[in-house]
């Protein structure tokens, strides 16, 4: 049967061949591919949610599928979750997946995985509820209304508990959906990110001189050690990016993986569609000696938000990858009004560049109730520590007093 087959065989048991059975006066349905529910549907549903994400979009998330970036062959299986109203219109949805290992997640649970297998069980195939390697915050239980919501709640745990599945994750949640989540029995983790605030900066030296005397010297002496090694940069908004430019990024992408003995993620066809289909979103800053590209980042944003996301270099110049994914993108914030400039995941180093200390949580459901209870011993553990954590972060604030 598989990896995938007994999960989608449970899911099939629980909601029949047509998963057409009615659930709270919604009709339910398990999909395999967004094109099952279409983008006009499910981009209208992302738009009523609160503070939504480009990572939402069909655009994204159709990407990821399509290029074989986050398919069955990598080990993610989508298998959304869809409810229909009476009038057959899309009332709530989850993306859902059923995955085979614990890669490109950002909450990480590989010591539980390797508990289980110590104790002769399997961990794997697990439900994840995530936006694949993008460790970014937002709603997950996508909904028209509360009452919607509550049904799709519902319908997440009825799936888990019909499959074989060890576990159900529910990956950087905002708050009000994790804490509807720990209602309904997933266990909490919180972790920390590091975020910018537009403090309504008209230039650069504007922010630097919001800065402590130390770390604001230190910013200029590694913008001037890339201006020094003859460094220019560029920054091409994602209409401009032309299909050579998305080439050299994806070389540069692949490269800096390979130096890092890792495999990357995502591919050329991957940057081509989203390059195609959500160019607003997207800005990539291109690093130059000489004329000759070297490195490249890409950036995604949207009128309130940016999110550092993708980095890459043919060659190690000092500082240059400071200039390239933060600095650059600080400027465009700047001059694009833009409030928040989300750092991705870990990194304490980004403080001392003027981004805070940002608590954000995942949502977690173990099938074995001997398992259960031990992880949630070990989180309430880890919770005391995170929380002296960010204290202790807190007090390090790099912004003058």
């Amino acid at each position: 049967m598989g990896l995938y087959g007994s999960v989608i065989a449970g899911i099939d048991r629980k909601y029949g061949s047509q998963l057409a059975e009615v659930i709270l006066n919604y009709r339910t349905h398990i999909v395999s591919s967004l094109s099952e529910i279409g983008q006009p549907a499910w981009d209208a549903l992302v738009a009523l949610q609160p503070e939504p994400n480009p990572f939402l979009s069909f655009a994204f998330l159709h990407a990821l599928h399509e290029s074989g970036s986050a398919a069955p062959e990598t080990g993610w299986q989508p298998q959304y979750i869809a409810l229909y109203d009476a009038d057959d219109a899309l009332a709530a949805a989850l993306p859902l997946y059923v995955k085979g290992h614990s890669y490109g997640e950002y909450v990480f649970d590989w010591a539980w995985a390797n508990a289980y297998q110590e104790h002769g069980l399997d961990y794997y195939p697990k439900l994840l509820s995530a936006i694949p390697f993008t460790p970014v915050t937002g709603p997950r239980l996508l909904a028209r209304d509360a009452r919607a919501r509550a049904a799709l709640v519902d319908v997440l745990v009825a799936t888990q508990k019909a499959t074989d599945v060890s576990s159900t994750h529910v990956l950087f949640p905002p708050d009000d959906q994790a804490q509807q989540l720990a209602a309904a029995g997933f266990l909490l983790r919180s972790g920390v990110q590091f975020h910018w605030i537009n403090g309504g900066y008209a230039t650069f030296d504007d922010f630097l001189a919001t800065l402590e005397h130390k770390k604001r010297k230190n910013i200029r002496a590694e913008r001037r050690k890339v201006r020094d090694a003859g460094i220019t940069l560029r920054r091409v908004r994602g209409p401009d990016i032309l299909d050579e430019d998305w080439r050299f990024f994806t070389r540069c992408y692949r490269n800096t993986y390979a130096e890092h003995f890792s495999k990357p993620y995502l591919n050329l066809d991957f940057f081509r569609r989203i390059g195609k289909t959500m160019p607003d979103n997207l800005l990539l800053v291109i690093a130059e000696r000489d004329g000759r590209p070297i490195a490249a980042s890409l950036v995604v944003h949207d009128a309130t938000t940016l999110y550092g996301r993708y980095w890459g270099a043919l060659e190690h110049v000092p500082c240059l990858h400071f200039e390239a994914a933060y600095y650059q993108p600080l400027e465009f914030c700047i001059e694009q009004g833009i409030q928040v400039f989300e750092g991705g995941a870990q990194g304490e180093h980004k403080m001392a560049r003027g981004f805070l200390p940002t608590r954000t949580w995942s949502a977690h459901w173990l099938a074995h109730p001997s398992f259960a209870n031990a992880v949630e011993r070990f989180l309430e553990r880890e919770a005391g520590g995170i929380d002296d954590y960010i204290d202790e972060l807190n007090d390090r604030n790099p912004f003058r007093t």
